[in-house]
């Protein structure tokens, strides 16, 4: 199973987004740069998200097409939850008819690991708006709503993806950039001139639970939860009872490295946003100095980087194709970095 395969070896694998428009190649790229690894590391294709396509490939509209009973359209304020599903969902829709279809082909009897990502319910709480009001994080029952909805396209979703690859091992990654704003309160309302109260963390930590359980009764081997916001709730991403947890080191801080060692003695995995997003990565034996050097600061044995994750900072959308091979070519080549040194 993923699961075991990831407690035992260094992984690696990329956050999600992808330059350009052409999903094939796209795929293709991502399939020959992480699909075949060292045999010390287990390599994690994913299928690519590529917002450069426009409306419906972004990461609120991709995620939004996917709600089970819940329609939505693109608006000025973004998208909005409205009665009937028009051309706006209708083009979300033929984008994942698309991206399935060249999944298909791309991981024809395919036997492995496979990720997939979608954006949580709390960033979609902040990014969708209800039909005539303010965000849906306005209102605790319609967020409460669209997690449910979002769980349950879930369910359908990798029911869907299974039939076309059933030799594939689904990993499900959530993304929450939004969440640490969303905990602490940070979120404005329609107007700007106030803010939105912040839910309680038990219930942020239960909804979140309950998508993860969902995905996994759906099938999802592997669950992780993605932030790449400013200095993300660790903690509680470990407490949602995900497999691991995936940030941006950049922006963890100090206080965020010591939750790094309880997450990672807990034998949660830790997903590192080692490598820079926007131009070409540095050496890869820099990025690994410095991880390592975390390590033994932490106290952490050396062996315990075999639950280690390597990945870019975030999504690589903002990257030129050519940087953006490098970029995953440089996180396989400290991945395996990471594994001579676990092995001593």
């Amino acid at each position: 199973m993923a699961g075991d395969e990831l407690s035992a070896r260094v992984g690696v694998t990329g956050i999600g987004s992808w330059p350009g428009t052409d999903v094939g190649e796209a795929l293709r790229a991502v399939r020959d740069l992480l699909g075949e690894v060292p045999p010390e590391l287990v390599g994690l294709p994913y299928l690519p998200e590529l917002p450069a396509r426009g409306p419906g490939a972004d990461m609120v509209g991709r995620s939004a097409g996917l709600l089970v009973g819940l329609a939505v359209d693109l608006q000025p304020q973004g998208w909005r939850l409205v009665d009937h599903p028009g051309l706006d969902a209708e083009r979300t829709a033929s984008l994942w008819r698309q991206d399935l279809d060249e999944l298909a082909e791309a991981y024809d009897g395919w036997s492995g690991p496979l990720k997939l990502q979608v954006t949580g319910p709390w960033t979609l709480a902040t990014g969708v708006w209800l039909p005539r009001g303010d965000r849906v994080l306005s209102d605790a029952g319609a967020t409460r709503d669209l997690a449910e909805s979002l769980g349950e396209g879930l369910r359908e979703h990798l029911a869907w993806v299974q039939r076309l690859l059933p030799g594939a091992e689904l990993v499900l990654q959530i993304d929450e950039p939004s969440l640490p704003t969303v905990l602490l309160g940070r979120v404005r309302s329609e107007s700007g001139y106030r803010v939105l109260p912040a839910p309680e963390a038990d219930r942020v930590e239960h909804t979140l639970r309950s998508v993860l359980e969902t995905a996994r009764d759906a099938g999802a081997t592997s669950t992780v939860v993605h932030c790449c916001g400013d200095l993300p709730p660790l903690d509680l991403m470990r407490r949602t009872g995900a497999d691991a947890v995936a940030v941006d080191l950049a922006r963890l801080g100090d206080p965020g490295w010591d939750t790094v060692a309880e997450v990672v003695e807990s034998g949660t995995r830790l997903w590192a946003g080692a490598l820079p997003t926007t131009n070409r990565p540095p050496a890869y034996d820099r990025v690994v100095d410095r991880l390592a050097s975390r390590w033994h600061r932490l106290g952490l044995p050396p062996q315990t980087l075999t639950r280690v994750t390597v990945t870019p900072a975030c999504g690589l959308a903002g990257a030129t194709p050519a940087d953006a091979r490098a970029i995953t070519t440089a996180s396989v080549d400290a991945a395996r970095a990471l594994a001579e040194l676990a092995a001593g």
